[in-house]
């Protein structure tokens, strides 16, 4: 695969944040819903990540796939978490899935290289 990952997280970082400065009515409040989405409850941080990204899988969504890998590495996830959700993915979005399970390996790859490993 040629997709950098890391890449397309730091332009759509930058993108968001040029929206977030032209239309401030839609991307605050969609901003705000992230935070609120994914911070820590009965349910921590990292779990929620993990579940976006097995979403961003089954949806066929290759920034979310940058996205919420980076944002589950943050959390504190490990390889095999990451590995684990991947397969979720994989399960509920069939055929299409795993070909966006192969996109978040990559990405998984790029964002926590083999030698961060525990």
């Amino acid at each position: 695969m040629n997709t950098d990952y890391v890449e397309m997280h730091k332009s759509l970082e930058e993108r968001l944040s040029q929206l977030v400065s032209e239309i401030p009515g839609a991307m605050t409040g969609f901003t705000r819903l992230h935070k609120k989405a994914v911070e820590e409850g009965a349910l921590s941080s990292k779990i929620k990540e993990l579940m976006a990204l097995a979403i961003s899988i089954v949806v066929g969504c290759e920034g979310c796939i940058a996205y919420h890998v980076h944002d589950a590495v943050a959390a504190g996830a490990t390889r095999q978490e990451l590995l684990e959700t991947i397969g979720v993915g994989v399960l509920m979005g069939g055929g299409p899935g795993s070909i966006y399970g192969a996109h978040a390996l990559e990405a998984v790859e790029q964002f926590l290289p083999l030698e961060k490993q525990p």
